[in-house]
């Protein structure tokens, strides 16, 4: 109990911790006030609230994260020219979205001239899209390998005193492909938000579509930024 408490804590020290926990919140309310808008419009309406808040809250608290772009291509621009390559392109959409998202919040609190928080909103989703597209592929790219290693370590085993080591092998590798996995999940969720804001449509504008994706986008985030 103590344990799972001391990483609670560390979890929420994180900001990456924070952004998952108001997530959450956000999409929960969501989903509530779907469920109940009919039945009863009072718990609606403060779920409704509740959604709005978080949503803000989060925008508020990304301020400056834009920036990390830059930060992950400096220590991690990729092993190959073509990861490179897919590293500039994913993190430059994710800047592109973090910037306008700032504009898109000013807008929405009243700072700014609320006339520009639809623009903005489509600018900062269709970049959240482009970028969410090249860190899936980039994703895949890296399961696909690690795979294709993992087999090699297997069949690649000629003695007994190697068994220690390439079980170690083994295991890093397994656990960076459910990372991975967790990765493409979110992302995959996420793009379904912003495509929702996109070119908007039946299914991804759907409250239980939104609630859904933005809970595996949350719960995705949780795993992977969980202490081990």
């Amino acid at each position: 109990m103590n344990d799972t408490v001391d990483k609670l804590v560390v979890f929420l020290a994180k900001r990456d911790g924070i952004d998952k926990l108001v997530k959450t919140f956000q999409y929960v309310s969501k989903l509530v006030h779907w469920h109940v808008e009919a039945t009863n419009p009072g718990v609606a309406q403060r779920a409704k609230q509740w959604e709005v808040a978080s949503g803000l809250s989060r925008k508020a608290f990304r301020s400056g994260r834009f920036l990390t772009g830059f930060n992950a291509l400096r220590r991690n621009p990729g092993n190959t020219p073509g990861f490179r390559f897919l590293a500039v392109l994913a993190n430059a959409g994710e800047m592109v979205y973090f910037f306008f998202d700032h504009i898109l919040w000013l807008s929405r609190i009243g700072t700014l001239d609320a006339k520009w928080a639809k623009k903005m909103s489509f600018v900062s989703a269709f970049g959240e899209s482009f970028g969410y597209v090249f860190f899936i592929i980039s994703d895949f790219i890296l399961i696909k390998q690690g795979i294709q290693t993992e087999r090699k370590l297997v069949h690649g085993l000629d003695n007994k005193e190697d068994n220690k080591d390439v079980s170690e092998r083994i295991r890093k590798i397994k656990v960076d492909r459910v990372m991975r996995l967790m990765a493409v999940a979110a992302n995959v969720a996420d793009l379904i938000i912003a495509l929702a804001e996109i070119e908007p449509n039946p299914f991804c504008n759907h409250a239980v579509t939104l609630g859904i994706s933005g809970l595996v986008s949350a719960w995705g985030g949780w795993y992977r930024n969980w202490p081990s």
